[in-house]
């Protein structure tokens, strides 16, 4: 193709190696299941890392198909009593926010069903090796450092769905309450790529533990069972955002790597995520959109947020960043949509996928918001056709065509007849839109011109570490107070003087408050 490189060691993504088979995984239900399939072949050592575990995730709702205990507590001491060389390590993130919640965070995480029966072949972390406010948000599951799983999705509650996202599901169900459709995507890769994830994973546990973990050989094979390779022997870049820490600089890998891809698109930027609230991000995008012969750009997100707080924060800079867009659209390229499924329920969005025209696949843990571009820990693993291979450039236009069919309801025959006919993959994504399953689209009155003050809120979405965390916190306190009670609700100003003294936050005054207010 004669395109320069994406993937550069050191400045766009950590390192690239070699994956003898590579496959992404569209929604939970292949995902739970080929992740045990994977597991089932463990011989010496299972690594998962991840921002929540539980052990009641469920691989296989209703009928299950692999041999051993359904749910991942009992299935991993059921593995152990089977394979007497076997060691399980577990590290999740804890939700650190301030030292204030710590007590009352690990009252409600279920953790405990590992804390008590840690043993010498079975660990559990939790990972506090990052600044006050700032997540391990990585998503990794290594076998035997042979085989190693990296995406959106956590090994926890509420990711089960398949690609049909029916409306009432029965296997959509978390604690016994059913919750509604959902839509992640991963990736799974062995050979070198693996070991690098496997090494990668490994420095997460001694950062948390200070224990030093080895390199294990493989055992049997671990590769999934069921799990066709989409392709062989193909390079893939490992890219992180870590933040920065004593005797550590910040890596922002994962943004360098979004910004290369963006600037050398020619012809569709196809983008999944959870959130678009990062500035850089989209005035990257904006400026592609403003060039005549620019690319088409193509956004899905969810209708909303899943939390109220989310709502105030996520989605009210997913406002600003669509306007933005909208405003540098001068030659109608970008279209911004949500998926619906029948009866008008939405498909929540928690992948996190880019796609540039058919020379690179992103897929990870990396949101379009600020925090994973600088203060949380993420790691995506991507595919850049610089060598010019037509199976890589296929697959590429594969995952993309897939997924924009999956979020229509159209098979993918469809939407390319679409396509060839009208030569733009937005007048085609356009011309298959419809009723019932389909993608909907954001429209002005969705998007309201009042986004709050904690959009682009520096606790909720930091661009990096603040240099004053109290200032921080103050500033979010203030919003989340003073915004909705400030219309005749003098009790408020009491309230926030309380909470301001019991965590030692100066100058919460009814005038102080007014002035951090303003530096929202």
């Amino acid at each position: 193709m004669g395109d320069q490189r994406l993937l550069l060691a050191g400045k766009t993504c950590w390192k690239s190696a070699e994956a003898a088979r590579f496959a992404p995984i569209i929604d939970g239900a292949d995902y739970l299941r080929h992740v045990k399939s994977a597991m089932l072949g463990a011989e010496n050592r299972i690594l998962l890392v991840g921002w929540d575990f539980d052990a009641r995730t469920t691989f296989e709702p209703g009928r299950a198909t692999l041999p051993g205990p359904n749910q991942l507590g009992p299935f991993l001491f059921w593995l152990l009593w089977r394979r007497p060389h076997l060691k399980v390590y577990v590290l999740k993130s804890n939700l650190r926010l301030l030292p204030l919640f710590e007590r009352y965070w690990y009252s409600i995480v279920p953790v405990q069903w590992l804390n008590r029966i840690t043993s010498a072949r079975m660990h559990l972390a939790v990972d506090g090796a990052h600044p006050t406010g700032a997540v391990h948000h990585q998503k990794i599951v290594v076998i035997d450092d042979a085989v190693a799983f990296c995406g959106g999705i956590d090994l926890t509650l509420g990711r089960w769905d398949t690609r049909d996202h029916r409306r009432d599901d029965p296997g959509r169900r978390s604690g016994g309450e059913p919750y509604g459709p959902r839509h992640e995507v991963a990736t799974v890769v062995d050979g070198e790529a693996a070991r690098a994830l496997a090494e990668l994973a490994r420095d997460r546990w001694q950062m948390a533990t200070d224990q030093e973990l080895p390199p294990v050989g493989p055992g049997a094979t671990v590769w999934p069972r069921d799990c066709e390779p989409a392709l062989r022997n193909v390079e893939v870049g490992i890219a992180r955002t870590l933040p920065t820490l004593p005797g550590r600089d910040e890596v922002r890998e994962v943004e360098a790597l979004n910004l290369a891809a963006i600037a050398a698109a020619r012809d569709v930027i196809y983008l999944e995520n959870q959130y678009l609230a990062a500035r850089g991000i989209c005035a990257a995008l904006a400026e592609r959109l403003r060039e005549p012969d620019g690319p088409e750009v193509i956004i899905v997100l969810p209708r909303t947020s899943e939390s109220p707080l989310e709502t105030v924060s996520m989605d009210s800079a997913r406002e600003r960043m669509v306007r933005l867009l909208w405003d540098a659209d001068d030659h109608r390229r970008v279209g911004v949509y949500w998926p619906a499924v029948p009866g008008g329920a939405s498909l929540y969005i928690h992948s996190k996928v880019m796609i540039v025209d058919d020379r690179f696949l992103r897929i990870g843990s990396s949101n379009l918001n600020n925090r994973s571009l600088g203060f949380d820990s993420e790691c995506d693993v991507a595919l850049d056709d610089s060598a010019d291979r037509a199976d890589v450039r296929a697959h590429i236009r594969d995952v993309r065509d897939g997924l924009i069919a999956e979020h229509l309801g159209v098979p993918v025959e469809d939407f390319r007849a679409e396509l060839s006919e009208r030569g733009s993959a937005l007048a085609a994504l356009n011309g298959l839109r419809g009723t019932g399953r389909s993608l909907r689209t954001f429209t002005p009155t969705m998007v309201s011109t009042d986004a709050g003050p904690l959009a682009e809120n520096d606790l909720m979405d930091p661009v990096r570490v603040p240099a004053s965390i109290a200032q921080s916190v103050c500033s979010v306190l203030t919003a989340v107070i003073t915004w909705p009670l400030m219309q005749g609700a003098p009790g408020a100003w009491s309230v926030l003087r309380t909470v301001g003294e019991r965590i030692g936050l100066p100058g919460l005054t009814r005038d102080g408050a007014a002035s951090q207010n303003s530096m929202i």
